[in-house]
């Protein structure tokens, strides 16, 4: 038996696979992105790969934990905010936090997969649930961690909603004059703001 032979009836090979995981995430992001989660179904996801759905189901499971995977990927750029805070001094933690999460939404790289979560989340209880575990887990606790301050987790949500608002007015509903507003402007007025809800007594 040749090993092409062998490789063909026996599992693909670790790069092999770890390809097609990729393909099958980026094609999730795609069309997560596209349909939204309730039009996004594992077979659409699979045709979109060029796999068979049971390859899907292999790597991922159901598509609420496909789903997680792809947005933790797209999430990634905003799972530094906590190093943002705690990179200088406590009385200036409102504006850094502000401007690094606002120079991810003004980054059209990271914004369209941003775009996609929060619509999916906006749009449908499971994805909502998803993004808010993503959110609390990997986001919010390590900030508050950061604070050192009573009610720390309360302080985090409170900053976090008050910047997620904001994205959602600008960048998803595009409410003017905000949806136009130099971002420096948006940020001079929102970053004390957030400063208050992080460390006001």
């Amino acid at each position: 038996m040749t090993d092409a032979t062998a490789r063909r009836r026996g599992r693909p090979p670790r790069t092999e696979s770890a390809d097609t995981r990729d393909r099958i995430l980026s094609a999730a992001r795609e069309v997560f992105s596209e349909r939204g989660y309730e039009k996004t179904s594992v077979r659409g996801i699979a045709k979109a790969a060029g796999v068979d759905s049971a390859l899907v189901h292999h790597y991922f499971g159901t598509k609420e934990q496909i789903f997680e995977a792809a947005i933790e990927v797209a999430f990634a750029p905003a799972l530094n905010a906590p190093d943002a805070v705690a990179d200088g001094p406590l009385d200036g933690v409102g504006e850094r936090l502000t401007r690094f999460i606002f120079g991810i939404w003004e980054n059209p790289t990271t914004r369209t997969p941003l775009l996609a979560i929060v619509r999916s989340a906006v749009n449908n209880d499971t994805a909502a649930a998803v993004f808010r575990r993503l959110l609390a887990s990997q986001l919010l606790r390590r900030i508050a961690a950061q604070l050192d301050l009573p009610d720390a987790e309360l302080r985090a949500e409170l900053a976090a909603a008050q910047l997620v608002g904001c994205a959602m007015l600008r960048y998803v509903i595009k409410v003017e004059p905000l949806a136009s507003a130099d971002v420096e402007q948006i940020i001079a007025r929102v970053a004390p703001v957030v400063q208050g809800h992080l460390t006001s007594p």
